[in-house]
């Protein structure tokens, strides 16, 4: 779960992102200074998006998951706890982002599959993820998480096409070594 130990590497994390331009659309909007400024009021706030109370109409539970080892964070993964009509356009059950400087080296695919287990615990059978057409890295991370192409979708409002993937998520006897 998000912690406030992790402040100086999510936000190195997150300038990283900045520079890049590629992580989750939320991240892209955040201020690093400010985050770090308040980090811990900030991850508690994310903290209280697991539970329905105080969230707009418009919202959906959702729980994030950090992979990190020591004192190193490597990236995050959110996950809804059900879709409303928009995410089941666009965004789905399931977003995540490794920081650049750690891109390529299994880390997303580690993530994913650890995802989705934490997606089983709270019994969700199967998972919908979409990534940009483009997305090629993020491609082969859902495909060798099992993942199942629903299609091909061009959205209004969105500037490419989009995949929608469908995912099984871990049994409930399944493990995998995590540190969150």
């Amino acid at each position: 779960h998000p912690c406030a130990d992790y402040r100086d590497e999510f936000c190195q994390a997150l300038w990283e992102i900045h520079h890049s331009g590629m992580g989750l659309r939320e991240s892209l909007q955040w201020d690093a200074a400010a985050l770090a400024a308040d980090f811990a009021v900030w991850v508690e706030q994310i903290r209280r998006l697991e539970t329905a109370d105080g969230l707009a109409p418009s919202a959906v539970p959702c729980t994030e998951f950090w992979l990190v080892d020591g004192h190193r964070y490597y990236g995050r993964i959110k996950i809804r706890h059900h879709l409303n009509p928009a995410l089941r356009q666009f965004g789905g059950h399931i977003g995540y982002e490794i920081r650049p400087s750690e891109q390529g080296q299994g880390r997303g695919k580690t993530l994913l599959a650890l995802g989705l287990q934490q997606a089983a615990s709270l019994g969700l059978a199967q998972v919908l993820i979409s990534c940009d057409e483009d997305n090629h890295a993020s491609r082969a991370i859902i495909e060798a998480n099992g993942g199942l192409c629903e299609g091909r979708f061009e959205l209004a409002g969105h500037p490419k096409p989009i995949l929608r993937y469908w995912l099984a998520t871990a049994g409930p006897t399944d493990s995998v070594a995590t540190h969150t």
